[in-house]
């Protein structure tokens, strides 16, 4: 499970915590997408009215484990609740809500409070278990509105989209339903609940990496997860035709103040011709105007090339936020295979809410700690299989995982290599960054993978939790100018390899409980209320201040790291593995805190973007004959890296979107007036 489908889950938990039943025991197992087990959730209903719940999950090393007890009211709602336990990478958990007649009490990790008891509304936990949305579901279907309010804000609804008939293992069989689940998040939540009077959870699947079904009903996960993918599917079908605006024939784009973004500046206004989905012309603004099917009146305002995401693990609903950020093409970095060849076809023929995906294969090594998707191999011919599928299937390249096995590693790197394929990675366990690099990595992923070069030695254990402690720990005192540091730049530039630092990513190391993360601090005022709330919890065990001191002066010499290193010559692009969108625009501003100018910080984020893709023949500036990617911002992000949250229009080929739109239908108050394109029957 990768860090940012870690998240979109983490949000789908935050549906409050809770089970209608009668005394008795549930168990349901946790599988991972290859079908290995990867947790559990033990639920028993005491004869003394307490629920207590058992869970743990471990994917890639890390994971939560959590205890949690409740009480219901006779209305169904929580009359005490509490969670203890720790999150995914370890930060305390301990939660907990009480109503005593008309008044309630509430502490998290993000917020507490106290008050008057809303009735009939239900407490909305943030480190609950997947138990939690079993009162949801309960309350939700017997509410005649379907409308369930939440304690301290918001409000769920729900729909059934399919109905099902399931076997036990035993030969039993009951009806199961598909629910869509919205009211938390950006995006709706999808839950398979049992059907009758006191339907509670059955199973929840996210799609390719991750299953938990009732023991006894696990030969049902095909099923399941097949119908829910196809229900998907027709939903975001649904959104892409409300969404999408088709620019067939010609468009013009009048007076754009063009980003060069192979030299980092901005030019002269200038008109922009486009075609069926490429560029045509580039001429001077102001040229007598030409015929065509479609004007758009820039007035000014600074046109780029469409954004890249350099590291993404691609999920259905991601489309609509990283368009809405003027990001039009995205780098897989590691996928279930058969899941990221659907939505790349789902793309392609245009039924799919999508920026352009481009992908780089998923090899991981066997070992109790391994990250499930993609391949996981243990010898060199299934490692030369994995690389001969992933040449055969048109790849970018193969990214290695902390798993793989380092004896294998150079012979690996090598036939990948001989197939064309680009090498990079985080550094596998018992390896140190400059060994990787000296091997033809062509790439490393994250800023925790090259700060451990300085850290870490050949027996820490970076599978576990210590690739990120030991980082946030040590990271300050490292010497920048030692040369240590300057000779491990000197061998990345020299090789020409590359850096994805992940920057605002790895901002988790830092932030303390109640504290806005850092993503989303400037913008909270755009984002939904328990967006607010669930992104004010801490994901590390900051005990103190002093720790929290030292783990913020470790991330700022992460930030002047990267800047070291761009300012010799490495070679960085620029990725996330995090919230689409919003943590693209993060991670610029932070470059341009680590030294680079705006302009030099969004020509990583284009022209390095489609260079290191292997595309700058396709994209990544507004040249003649490159597709027709492009996005129209208010403000000037040359100037001010803030304005790049300020898209007024943004096109991918052939279709117009407005950043506008796509926000209001994820939930969330636009940055920015669209700036609309004009048909020649409306002119």
């Amino acid at each position: 499970m990768k860090h940012a489908a870690l998240i979109l889950i983490a949000a789908w938990l935050a549906i409050p915590a809770a089970v209608a039943g009668e005394a008795g025991t549930v168990r349901y197992t946790a599988f991972a997408g290859d079908g290995t087990r990867a947790g559990h959730q033990l639920v028993e209903h005491g004869d003394d009215g307490v629920t207590r719940v058992d869970f743990i999950f471990k994917d890639n090393g890390r994971g939560p484990e959590l205890k949690e007890e409740y009480v219901l009211a006779a209305d169904g709602t929580f009359a005490r609740y509490r969670v203890e336990g720790a999150s995914t990478f370890g930060a305390p958990i301990d939660e907990a809500f009480e109503r005593s007649g008309d008044r309630m009490t509430w502490k998290s990790t993000s917020d507490e409070g106290e008050g008057e008891f809303m009735p009939g509304a239900l407490y909305s936990p943030l480190g609950g278990t997947p138990q939690a949305s079993s009162v949801a579901i309960s309350a939700l279907l017997a509410r005649p509105d379907g409308r369930l309010p939440l304690i301290p804000s918001g409000t769920l609804s729900a729909r059934q989209v399919v109905e099902l008939e399931v076997a036990a293992d035993d030969g039993r069989r009951q009806r199961v339903q598909l629910l869509a689940i919205t009211g938390i998040g950006f995006t709706p939540a999808f839950a398979w609940a049992t059907t009758g009077d006191a339907p509670r959870l059955f199973a929840f699947i996210y799609p390719g990496w991750v299953r938990l079904i009732e023991d006894g009903w696990h030969a049902n996960g095909d099923a399941l997860e097949q119908r829910q993918t196809q229900a998907e599917g027709e939903a975001l079908a649904d959104l892409q035709r409300r969404m999408a605006h088709p620019l067939p024939g010609t468009t013009l784009l009048r007076n754009a103040r063009v980003f060069d973004s192979e030299h980092a500046r901005l030019g002269e206004p200038a008109d922009v011709l486009l075609r069926d989905g490429r560029i045509v012309s580039v001429s001077a603004g102001g040229t007598p105007s030409r015929e065509a099917d479609h004007i758009v009146d820039a007035a000014g305002r600074v046109l780029l090339p469409g954004l890249f995401d350099m590291h993404v693990h691609a999920g259905r609903w991601d489309g609509g936020l990283h368009l809405a950020a003027g990001v039009t093409t995205v780098r897989d970095m590691g996928n279930d295979n058969a899941m990221l060849a659907e939505l790349i076809a789902q793309e392609r023929d245009g039924s799919l809410l999508s920026p352009r995906i481009v992908a780089s294969g998923f090899i991981e090594g066997e070992s109790p700690m391994a990250a499930r998707g993609g391949f996981v191999i243990d010898t060199l011919d299934k490692a030369k299989e994995a690389v001969d599928w992933y040449a055969a299937n048109d790849y970018l390249g193969v990214k290695i995982y902390n798993s793989f096995p380092r004896d294998l590693l150079p012979d690996t790197i090598a036939y990948a290599h001989s197939k064309g394929l680009r090498v990079s990675g985080h550094v596998p366990v018992h390896m140190l960054a400059r060994e990787v690099v000296e091997q033809g990595y062509d790439e490393v992923q994250h800023i925790n993978q090259l700060a451990l070069n300085f850290l870490a030695t050949h027996e820490t254990d970076t599978r576990t939790l210590e690739r990120f402690y030991l980082v946030a720990k040590g990271a300050g005192d490292l010497d920048l100018d030692s040369a240590e540091v300057r000779e491990f730049i000197a061998l990345l530039r020299d090789r020409g390899t590359a850096v994805d630092p992940t920057l605002a990513t790895f901002e988790f190391l830092h932030q303390r409980n109640g504290q806005p993360s850092p993503i989303f601090a400037a913008i909270e005022a755009h984002v939904p209320p328990d967006v607010q709330r669930s992104r004010r919890a801490a994901q590390m065990d900051i005990p103190d201040d002093a720790t929290g001191a030292r783990y913020k002066r470790s991330f700022d010499n992460l930030v002047a790291l990267v800047g070291r290193m761009y300012e010799a010559g490495v070679p960085v692009v620029a990725g996330t593995d995090e919230i689409p969108g919003f943590t693209l625009q993060r991670e610029l501003e932070l470059y341009v805190q680590a030294g680079m100018t705006p302009a030099q910080a969004l020509q990583v984020a284009t022209w390095n973007g489609a260079k290191y893709s292997n595309m700058l023949d396709d994209r990544g500036s507004v040249a003649v004959g490159k597709r027709a990617d492009l996005v129209l911002f208010d403000g000037d992000p040359t100037v001010d890296i803030a304005d790049v949250r300020k898209p007024a229009l943004v096109i991918k080929g052939d279709t117009a979107y407005y950043p506008a739109e796509l926000h209001e239908a994820l939930g969330i108050k636009p940055f920015a007036e669209p700036v609309r394109v004009q048909s020649k029957e409306a002119r």
